[in-house]
C-alpha cells in the first residue's frame, strides 16, 4: 500500500510484473474509487465547458467521451480529464484525485450563475476491469451480455442490483471497461470480478507500467502548471479553432515550442528515473518525465521533454542514470503496439 493522491492505495497485489501480464494476456481489476467525478447541468453548462476545456465539446454525441485539458490563464495545466455527455444539457468530468479539489474551485468560479454544479464523487465508485478478456469476465460476472461499446463511448447499464455508467476508454491499451456504480455496489462487484478465473487485481504499479508503455502523459509527470499541453499533445485534444481559456499562451507554444515530448527506448533493462538528465555529446538537452523496466517489450523505456531540434525519430540521445550514462533511441508513441483496445 501508498499514498497517491490523498489516498491509501494498493501498489501491488501479486507483484507488478504478474499483474502487468495478466492484464496483457486476460483481466485486471483495478480500484480506481480516488478519481474525481463532477457532473455540470444546465442550459449554460455547454458554453462553460467550451470555455474551460481545451477539446470540442459542442460535437459530443451523448453517450461519447472525450479527453481534454483544463488550463489556467496562463495556458498551465490544471488537470487532464475526461468529458462524457450525459444528455444534452448534461455530462459528467472524471478528473484525477490528486487535483479534483483544485479542480472543482476553479471550475465554479468560472461557470455561470445558471450552471449547476455537482460533487459526485463522495457517492461514486469506479472500478476499472481491463485486458483482452475483460467482456468474458463482466458478461459472467453480470450473467447478461455487455451492450455494444465504440471506443470512447459509454452506455448507461444495469449491473445486477445496481445501475451504472459503462464506458470503454482504457489507459492499458487493452480492451477494457470503465465502471462508475454506487459506492455500496462496488464491493460487491469488486469480490464478484477478483473471483472469476480470467481475472485478478491490479495495483497502480502494473497501471503505471501499462500506461508507459502506451506514452499516456501523467499529470505531474508528463503534465504540470507549469507549461502548456502543448508539448505533451503537439495539439491532439486541442481545439483551437474555438476561445478557450489559456488559449493565447498554447498557440505560442504549439507554433515555437521551448520542449517537445519524445518516446524513448533503450538497449537494455535499466530504467531511468523521473529528472534524470538527457545530454546530446556533452550538452544537456532535456530530463525525464517517467521512466520504467516495459514488461511487454523487455527493455527499459521512458518518456522525456527534450528541446525541439533533438526530438526526431531515431536520433540516439545520452540518459544520465545514477551517475552512468546510458544510450536511448527517439521512438514514435506508443512504445506497445499490439493492443486490443480498439478491437
Amino acid at each position: 500500500m501508498g499514498e497517491f493522491g490523498g489516498w491509501d492505495m494498493p501498489i501491488q497485489y501479486a507483484g507488478i510484473l504478474q499483474e502487468h501480464a495478466q492484464t496483457r494476456t486476460n483481466a485486471s481489476v483495478f480500484d480506481i474509487c480516488h478519481m474525481g467525478e463532477f457532473e455540470l447541468s444546465g442550459e449554460t453548462a455547454l458554453s462553460d465547458l467550451e470555455k474551460l476545456l481545451t477539446c470540442k465539446v459542442e460535437s459530443l454525441e451523448v453517450g461519447q467521451v472525450r479527453y481534454g485539458f483544463l488550463l489556467d490563464e496562463d495556458g498551465g495545466t490544471i488537470d487532464d480529464l475526461t468529458c462524457y455527455r450525459l444528455d444534452s444539457d448534461r455530462f459528467m468530468l472524471v478528473v484525477n484525485a490528486g487535483t479534483a479539489e483544485a479542480d472543482a474551485k476553479w471550475i465554479k468560479s468560472r461557470i455561470a450563475p445558471d450552471t449547476i454544479f455537482t460533487d459526485l464523487s463522495p457517492n461514486l465508485a469506479k472500478l476499472d476491469v481491463q485486458g483482452p478478456k475483460s467482456r468474458e469476465v463482466l458478461e459472467d460476472v453480470f450473467g447478461c451480455n455487455l451492450p455494444d461499446l465504440g471506443y470512447f463511448r459509454f452506455k448507461e447499464f444495469e449491473a445486477g442490483d445496481a445501475s451504472c455508467i459503462l464506458s470503454r476508454t482504457g489507459y492499458t491499451g487493452e480492451w477494457g471497461y470503465e465502471i462508475y456504480l454506487p459506492n455500496e455496489a462496488a464491493v460487491r462487484l469488486w469480490d464478484k470480478t477478483i473471483a472469476h478465473d480470467l481475472c485478478a487485481p491490479g495495483g497502480l504499479g502494473a497501471r503505471d507500467t501499462l500506461r508507459l508503455e502506451m506514452g499516456y502523459p501523467l499529470y505531474g509527470h508528463e503534465l504540470s502548471k507549469a507549461r502548456t499541453p502543448a508539448a505533451t499533445s503537439r495539439g491532439m485534444f486541442i481545439h483551437m479553432a474555438k476561445d478557450f481559456i489559456g488559449k493565447e499562451n498554447v498557440a505560442a507554444d504549439l507554433e515555437q515550442p521551448e520542449v517537445l515530448l519524445v518516446g524513448l527506448r533503450f538497449s537494455s533493462k535499466r530504467a531511468a528515473r523521473e529528472h534524470d538528465k538527457i545530454y546530446y555529446d556533452e550538452t544537456e538537452i532535456g530530463e525525464v518525465t517517467s521512466g520504467s523496466l516495459a514488461p511487454s517489450l523487455e527493455v527499459a523505456v521512458a518518456m522525456a521533454l527534450v528541446e525541439p531540434e533533438f526530438a526526431e525519430y531515431g536520433r540516439t540521445l545520452d540518459v544520465d542514470i545514477r551517475g552512468k550514462r546510458f544510450p536511448a533511441e527517439v521512438v514514435d508513441l506508443p512504445f506497445y503496439k499490439k493492443g486490443s483496445a480498439r478491437g
